[in-house]
């Protein structure tokens, strides 16, 4: 929705939710979106497992939405 009001936006899945992920955006119009997957589960990690995705995750976040490092 933020993408259709030209907000750029980033969905962020754990990879056990691509196939949902995937099919979400193709009912939502938008067979191509992008979104990034970072490994599952997340709930059980420690606060350094969660630092090490986001920062394993961040050139994939900032290349979707398109600035520039």
């Amino acid at each position: 929705m933020l993408e259709r009001a030209g907000i750029p936006a980033v969905s962020i899945c754990t990879d056990a939710f691509r196939a949902s992920a995937g099919a979400m955006a193709k009912v939502m119009g938008f067979p191509e979106f992008e979104y990034v997957a970072v490994p599952h589960p997340v709930a059980s990690r420690t606060e350094k497992e969660i630092a090490d995705m986001v920062h394993a995750a961040m050139p994939e976040i900032i290349r979707i939405l398109g600035v520039a490092e």
